[in-house]
């Protein structure tokens, strides 16, 4: 493969599956920051998987496994390094001005979701993005049967805490 043929095909997949990349950017980092860093990280990872990419699966099956399994890998570096270090996300709100109002429902399901340990949080990606229990478990080597005890202990801890919610942040 030329570096011009891997150069469109990696475009073109970041253009097609760029909310599907975000997705797992923001599941797994949780400042500005951070999901700028992972996302590059997850962008040069997909550059490097272009020519292996031997069409036995759906793209967007591939850049879902190039993506969960390079968001892992990054979050157990970033948590050996995290100590020592200090946000600046105090004061991002200074360097950038948010013209829209975060959507509290969203921000709240993605606060749940964070704190699911990483097979869990990636499986709810992926039920959220409708793929079967069959992908599921080959992109996460695990059972299909695993995959669904899995998904219906998310679903039960989801709505238990959704009904602590009171829909005003508390």
């Amino acid at each position: 493969m030329s570096e011009e043929e891997q150069r469109h095909i990696f475009e073109t997949w970041l253009r097609e599956f760029k909310s599907l990349l975000f997705k797992v950017v923001r599941a797994y980092a949780f400042s500005a920051e951070d999901r700028d860093d992972l996302f590059q990280e997850i962008a040069v990872q997909i550059w490097r998987s272009v020519p292996g990419f031997r069409h036995e699966s759906a793209v967007s099956t591939w850049l879902y496994r190039v993506s969960l399994n390079t968001a892992m890998k990054w979050t157990r570096k970033e948590r050996r390094h995290k100590e020592g270090r200090q946000s600046i996300e105090q004061a991002s709100h200074v360097l950038r001005e948010n013209t829209e109002p975060p959507d509290e429902r969203l921000e709240w399901l993605y606060r749940e979701i964070s704190r699911l340990n990483e097979i869990d949080r990636s499986l709810t990606l992926l039920v959220l993005d409708g793929f079967s229990y069959r992908e599921m478990s080959k992109m996460l080597g695990i059972s299909e049967s695993n995959v669904g005890v899995r998904i219906n202990r998310i679903k039960k801890y989801l709505i238990t805490k959704s009904k602590k919610y009171d829909h005003y942040g508390v």
